[in-house]
């Protein structure tokens, strides 16, 4: 079995420790460089191949900043590591025209740097990190006899083009200035402008600068300038977070019209509902977040999916998880049960161009409420008046309460 280990560089720090770590260690004590001091950065270096795996290191770190990892026999041969103690990728998957393709996983488990290395912004060093040519030639002979090899040699020579969707769509104003409609029609090389500002309900958006959108506006406007951009392989990083339900069904089915125009396209998402809806097929990655990510083989939507809550990958005979997820079914609360915890009267909110009204109400001890509804209908808006963030044009909510409050952005 192959071991690995993580250093969390973030967390460490050996000025306050005093390099316990090497201190404790066996192997150091016995006069191995199982653990040596970084010239550049101060910071310990675990040499993988000493590392007897006793645990102690990881024990005696004041910070957790050290994770070693038995990885599965399942795992293979690693296609990127970003460094010595950093996060390493096994295997990639597979692309098919006319198809999309999901990815799920965990957050920190690769997601993104598979996106990267198919997309051709990243070349992968195949855990190599101290020698990487940094050149494609290598990536083309390992893929040798596979689907892959050929479209690393495409994508290298220019004959392919990909299209990516970022997953910050937030950070867009930084990077994109000016009105929604001159980026959109920058980037309308399949003339399909009207269609996508259709689907996407962006039509009120049109004329509004960039740095004004909302999180949903943003992400729409992202899916739209990558679908309305000409390619042969599109990647879409997290595409329906931020919007709302009936937003993400539109996104659904921009995005699937790609594959019906026989282009290939790679999601990563979240949200189960829209993956069932959106993908063909879906690769589900496992590991450890930080640490390392597996990509498993190509698995129907459906069965993949109820994999993924069951935590057991039946071909890779694989357990990703020690229990399954289990959706807890409960009757509903009556609403005047219990004792009450606050109150509020009638509201109203005048923004001059948005008013919202709200009816006067209780919240009890031991209750989750749901404010359900589309993007902007004023649900943060009535989270901001009861957490006493923004002050009612009209009305009042019980003061005497502490509470607090998570803001959307």
């Amino acid at each position: 079995m192959t071991r690995i280990s993580i250093l969390d560089k973030d967390r460490c720090q050996p000025k306050k420790c005093d390099y316990l770590c090497i201190n404790y260690c066996p192997g150091v004590r016995m006069d191995e460089d199982t653990i040596i001091i970084d010239e550049d950065t101060k910071k310990p270096l675990i040499s993988e191949e000493l590392c007897e795996g006793c645990g102690i290191c990881t024990n005696r770190c004041p910070f957790d900043a050290i994770t070693i990892i038995n990885l599965p026999e399942a795992a293979g041969e690693p296609i990127h590591r970003f460094g010595q103690n950093q996060f390493e990728l096994f295997g990639l998957p597979t692309l098919e025209e006319g198809t999309v393709l999901g990815l799920l996983g965990q957050n920190g488990i690769g997601k993104s740097t598979i996106m990267n290395i198919l997309s051709g912004n990243l070349i992968p060093n195949f855990g190599d990190f101290e020698n990487n040519p940094e050149n494609w030639d290598a990536v083309i002979d390992f893929y040798k006899g596979s689907s892959l090899q050929k479209y690393f040699k495409d994508l290298s020579e220019g004959k392919i083009k990909t299209v990516l969707k970022p997953q910050m769509v937030d950070q867009l104003p930084k990077v994109v200035k000016g009105k929604v409609k001159d980026l959109l029609n920058n980037v309308n090389e399949r003339d399909k402008l009207e269609f996508v500002t259709k689907e996407l309900q962006l039509e009120n958006v049109l004329d509004r600068k960039m740095e004004n959108l909302s999180g949903g506006e943003l992400q729409r406007v992202a899916i739209a300038a990558t679908v309305l951009r000409e390619g042969d392989f599109y990647y879409f990083d997290e595409p329906t977070s931020w919007l709302d339900v009936s937003q993400r069904l539109n996104a659904v089915k921009v995005i699937r019209s790609l594959a019906e125009e026989g282009k290939s396209v790679l999601v990563i998402e979240h949200d189960l509902a829209t993956l069932d809806a959106l993908s063909d097929n879906i690769h589900i990655l496992y590991g450890q977040p930080g640490g390392y990510g597996v990509v498993s083989g190509r698995k129907g939507v459906r069965l993949g999916i109820n994999a993924y809550i069951n935590g057991f990958l039946s071909e890779e005979n694989v357990r990703i998880r020690r229990n399954p997820i289990e959706f807890t079914i409960r009757p509903p609360t009556p609403e005047d049960e219990g004792d009450a915890l606050s109150s509020y009267s009638d509201l109203n909110k005048d923004y001059g161009g948005f008013k919202l009204t709200a009816d006067a109400g209780e919240i009890f001890y031991d209750e989750i409420v749901t404010a359900f509804g589309s993007n902007g209908i004023g649900k943060t808006t009535f989270a901001k008046l009861l957490a006493g963030v923004e002050e009612p044009t009209d009305g009042e909510v019980d003061s005497e309460v502490t509470i607090a409050y998570k803001p959307q952005y």
